[in-house]
């Protein structure tokens, strides 16, 4: 049985530990098929009666998303890696399926999030979504 070939590796990015462990898992299957790997990073929407400053609060989650793509891209060029990045808004789950569908991606790797004390158990809402909505494999980095 062949298996399909690997050339474009999504990677949901939101600057925690476990991201940039996915990151990391991504770069090493990357080396290994000659794959490029795109960051994304979502910035949620909230309602905006419960921010007290919703436009500057925007603005300073765009600017976090800025520097976390940019570490993952110095991230990926130490290790010769080709790294493009996305930043959109909206609900996490549906742009991460959304965009690897749109752009054709061969996997998506994402970091799972624990719960408190039972995160052993649980996988993070994000990225259980993710494993049950995309019609492409998944990979989840714990």
């Amino acid at each position: 049985m062949k298996l399909p070939q690997i050339r474009k590796i999504l990677v949901p990015m939101d600057g925690s530990k476990n991201s940039f462990r996915g990151l990391d898992y991504a770069i090493h299957i990357a080396r290994q098929c000659g794959a490029t790997v795109t960051g994304i990073n979502i910035i949620p929407f909230y309602p905006k009666s419960l921010l007290l400053t919703p436009i500057s609060y925007e603005k300073e989650l765009r600017k976090k998303g800025k520097e976390i793509m940019e570490k993952a891209k110095i991230r990926c060029a130490q290790n010769g890696i080709v790294f493009s990045e996305k930043i959109t808004d909206g609900h996490e789950t549906e742009e991460i399926v959304g965009f690897s569908a749109e752009k054709k991606f061969d996997l998506i790797v994402i970091g799972a999030r624990g719960l408190g004390s039972v995160k052993e158990v649980f996988l993070g809402s994000v990225s259980n979504g993710v494993l049950h909505k995309s019609k492409i494999p998944v990979l989840i980095v714990k």
